[in-house]
């Protein structure tokens, strides 16, 4: 299964550099509940992966916050995560 990275965690003035909001292809709300305490990789375009659990649903279409190893970079939103189940 796959998701994209929307976007950081965080509020206007505090942004959290190792949480993200992924969005689920395909998914509601009701799917999105059942990926809960599942691992979600991404890949950078050098190889390097970065694995994170994915902890809480976020809004009401879908999407999830995923708590990453170590900060992301910027280069990472608007691209695929792979999510293990």
């Amino acid at each position: 299964m796959e998701g994209v990275i929307v976007n950081f965690r965080g509020s206007a003035h505090v942004k959290k550099g190792n949480q993200m909001i992924v969005s689920i292809d395909g998914s509601d709300k009701e799917k999105s509940k059942k990926l809960i305490g599942k691992t979600a990789v991404w890949t950078s375009s050098a190889g390097k992966e970065i694995k994170g659990k994915i902890t809480v649903l976020h809004g009401s279409k879908g999407a999830v916050r995923v708590i990453f190893e170590k900060g992301m970079p910027g280069q990472s939103i608007g691209s695929k995560v792979k999510i293990e189940e």
